[in-house]
């Protein structure tokens, strides 16, 4: 997996080369503002040690990622997301420290009010996979990348409210 990291829009200015997770850019580059995903899919965060906004990025060019995702600030951090071929299953729950209604999921979600009659998810538990979870419903707003765990609530995550999901698939890469 590799990404080329530029420091001005259209791959322009000193470039770096990113290989495995960087928890802070500034010891490479003052600035990122394009950027080339050669292999692999990767979170971006506007903030140093994966911190603040998550972006998805995948096989492809970013002249511009900011305009294209409406960014304020540029990325300060990456994470690989290692590559899955399996089953994918999770469990949502309505209430922190997975309490209220429950609902396993295999597949993507546009909407969990429509699916579930769910008006918000508060925790979740993945079995299996990697997923994209959503502010909105239709995959849009703000995301956050989920790899298998327990995830007990999602009041420190600055107050998202998790309306879609989505799977990481394989062919993403």
């Amino acid at each position: 997996m590799k990404v080329t990291f530029y420091e001005d829009r259209n791959f322009q200015g000193r470039s770096w080369d990113c290989m495995s997770d960087c928890g802070d850019f500034s010891s490479y580059m003052s600035r990122c503002h394009s950027c080339r995903v050669h292999s692999g899919c990767w979170m971006m965060y506007d903030n140093p040690n994966y911190m603040g906004n998550q972006y998805f990025f995948r096989r492809g060019e970013y002249a511009d990622y900011m305009s294209m995702f409406g960014m304020n600030n540029c990325i300060r951090s990456c994470r690989m997301i290692p590559m899955y071929r399996g089953s994918y299953r999770m469990r949502i729950y309505e209430r922190d420290n997975f309490m209220g209604q429950m609902y396993e999921m295999m597949d993507d979600c546009d909407n969990i009010m429509d699916r579930y009659r769910m008006s918000h998810c508060q925790s979740c538990h993945i079995m299996d996979g990697h997923w994209l979870f959503y502010e909105q419903p239709h995959y849009r707003g703000r995301m956050w990348y989920f790899r298998p765990g327990e995830y007990r609530s999602f009041s420190n995550m600055g107050g998202m409210r998790f309306m879609s999901m989505r799977r990481i698939m394989d062919s993403w890469y």
